[in-house]
């Protein structure tokens, strides 16, 4: 968005560098914030443990208000797999329900829903892939009143479609089902509201859009979701009073914070909490707003090259993420590894090659990248 915004990125400085859908860069703030943790430990053991707690908690109240949710309503797991797992354990199936889903979401938001599938013969309904989008018509036409659970992600991995939650949402409370979304793909770069858009149930993560360490799982349960979702993965922090050993019966912590089983790494948080401060003050919409720029600009200039965008463009689905397949002979993994080689870093993702800048990638990448697509 800006040069001081990009000064903060080595790695935009090494490689034209647009993977931010797989992993991140970090931040030199994020790094130096992370360093500090480790060399207090290092110096002073416990001494500012208090400080550590407090830092993870700042890292929670950002991320809830980027989501435009409470902070109590988010949990930090170890990942999104985490996130979706303990949902699935958590909630109480009989043979009868359902769960509706997209049959090519990204595997953290599938194995979850198989593992019950297989478990417990519930029936998983998942919507076709039409020509790189979802027909959200077809989506919501596979709910019904057996239906537990909806869940999908608010951008896809592998084709950069974004979902209306809102609509899904919305069909998922005709029948009383829950709502979950994978947001991995989605924040740090776009808008949200989770209890205007339907949202219950929230997973991701901090390696991605979020431009921080690997290891911050984020977890959101909204009210009908706390109701109805036991939790199953529990441990000393979990409870009310963590610090009273003594008291083994005291109840779970309110909200989402009961999912929280034990002290995690401290150190990462320092990095999230810088890395989600710098994306706040940058702003949601300008950001998402940049990105479209940037991402019709590349859409603009490839319409030169024997490739096929395979990401809808159409107003409300299209993100920051765009999927070519070529036409000239080449396999995405050779086109990556061509790419590669000139210190150019995008992802294969099947047939697709995969293109995700964020906000500190310029025009001049966009450019760089079409100008050596073979």
């Amino acid at each position: 968005m800006n040069e001081q915004i990009r000064a903060l990125f080595p790695a935009a400085e090494i490689f034209t560098y647009l993977n931010s859908a797989a992993v991140s860069p970090i931040p030199i703030t994020a790094i130096k914030a992370v360093e500090s943790q480790l060399r207090d430990v290092s110096e002073n053991g416990s001494v500012n443990y208090l400080e550590w707690v407090a830092t993870k908690n700042r890292a929670r109240e950002i991320i809830a208000e980027m989501l435009h949710v409470k902070a109590g309503q988010i949990a930090f797991m170890r990942n999104t797999s985490d996130g979706f797992a303990t949902v699935a354990n958590g909630l109480r199936w009989r043979k009868e329900d359902n769960i509706v889903s997209f049959e090519r979401e990204f595997p953290a938001n599938f194995y979850a829903w198989r593992r019950l599938r297989d478990a417990f013969d519930i029936e998983l309904r998942l919507c076709p892939e039409r020509e790189g989008r979802i027909d959200l018509d077809e989506l919501i036409d596979l709910i019904d009143a057996n239906t537990k659970l909806v869940t999908i992600s608010a951008v896809q991995f592998g084709s950069g479609f974004k979902a209306c939650l809102e609509k899904i949402g919305s069909a998922a409370r005709k029948v009383d089902a829950l709502f979950a979304v994978d947001i991995i793909q989605a924040l740090g770069t776009m808008p949200f509201d989770l209890e205007a858009q339907k949202v219950d149930i929230a997973a991701g993560a901090s390696h991605k859009w979020l431009c921080s360490p690997e290891g911050c799982g984020i977890l959101y349960l909204g009210e009908r979701a706390r109701e109805r979702v036991e939790p199953t993965l529990v441990g000393w922090i979990s409870v009310e009073e963590p610090w009273d050993f003594e008291a083994v019966g005291q109840p779970w912590k309110s909200g989402a914070l009961a999912w929280e089983s034990g002290t995690g790494s401290a150190s990462l948080f320092y990095g999230l909490e810088q890395s989600a401060n710098l994306l706040f003050e940058a702003g949601a919409e300008k950001i998402e707003n940049y990105l479209e720029e940037l991402t019709d600009y590349l859409c603009e200039l490839v319409n030169s090259k024997n490739y096929e965008i395979v990401s809808s463009r159409a107003p409300g689905e299209k993100s920051q993420i765009v999927c070519l397949k070529p036409q000239n002979g080449f396999t995405s993994i050779e086109i990556a590894k061509h790419l590669e080689n000139k210190k150019i870093i995008v992802s294969p993702r099947g047939e697709r090659v995969r293109i995700a800048p964020h906000f500190f990638n310029s025009r001049k990448d966009i450019e760089t990248l079409v100008e050596n697509l073979p």
